[in-house]
């Protein structure tokens, strides 16, 4: 009597999951699917757009044609008018970015370790954020005047709220059973923050950078349109003095595009930082 042939660990790995991706560098599929379906959206709207233009239902003095926007935006670029602006929109942004969220990093880790500095810090920044800070425009143009620092600190104050409070959140949100099993095991101060109270925080961080760099961009809007010189919300201004609505649609677009490219990096590097996270995913 033969006895049938067993399979070996190879054989059945191989023979397993016939459909699982192998873990390689190149990208699923489905992934690749998965985006361009997401363009699908924007495309549909930009074609009905062009269409509802060229048929007369959107008059071009209230809002052009995309392909008399693209064409505005190509004569601007020609004479490096358009770069020039857009460099300065994106110096100021950094800036202020860097500077509010640095002391929102700060601040919010302060308030979320220690209890002294919760008490102390936490509730006047609770009371500011009750504040319009684009509301407060008229009080720093007395304060800091109308020169770049009005726009660097009209960013800075937009980005503050965002980080702090997701970096407060995400520190107060982690469990405190593994903070004391760190310490049992033996790890210090510096070693239960580095090994569990960072990457325990990182995902709030990462949505507070997400959302401060969109109150970011909204605040340089209304900043450059104080007293500007250069920038595209200057560009936006000077275009609106003469009827060029294709500028000033022009000019909203590239605020769109840089806060779009700006999100899409951050969500890269979040995906690469935060690869041990499996979170739930769409069906």
């Amino acid at each position: 009597m033969t006895s049938s042939p067993t399979t070996t660990a190879p054989d059945r790995a191989d023979s397993a999951a016939p459909g699982a991706v192998a873990l390689s560098g190149s990208t699923p599929p489905v992934v690749t699917s998965r985006r361009w379906r997401r363009a699908v959206t924007p495309v549909l709207l930009v074609l009905l757009w062009e269409l509802a233009a060229r048929i007369g239902l959107l008059p071009p003095e209230k809002l052009p044609a995309p392909t008399d926007v693209i064409r505005a935006g190509w004569l601007l670029s020609g004479d490096g008018t358009l770069a020039l602006h857009v460099l300065d929109s994106l110096t100021r942004a950094l800036i202020g970015l860097a500077i509010g969220g640095l002391l929102a990093l700060v601040l919010g880790s302060l308030a979320g370790l220690l209890r002294i500095g919760d008490d102390a810090i936490d509730p006047p920044v609770q009371m500011a954020r009750m504040l319009p800070h684009l509301g407060l425009v008229p009080l720093l143009i007395i304060w800091v005047g109308i020169g770049e620092e009005l726009k660097i600190t009209l960013v800075a104050l937009g980005s503050f709220f965002p980080i702090y409070f997701n970096t407060y959140a995400g520190i107060r949100d982690i469990d405190e059973r593994l903070v004391e099993a760190a310490r049992t095991c033996g790890l210090g101060a510096w070693g239960r923050l580095r090994h569990v109270v960072l990457p325990g925080a990182l995902p709030s961080l990462f949505l507070g950078l997400r959302l401060a760099i969109g109150a970011a961009w909204l605040s340089l809007v209304v900043g450059e349109q104080v007293n500007a010189q250069t920038g595209i919300g200057f560009l936006m201004m000077e275009a609106r003095e003469f009827y060029q609505t294709d500028i000033v649609v022009l000019g909203l677009v590239i605020y769109a595009l840089l806060g779009l490219g700006s999100d899409l990096l951050l969500r890269f590097a979040e995906r690469r930082t935060l690869s041990w996270r499996r979170g739930l995913k769409a069906t």
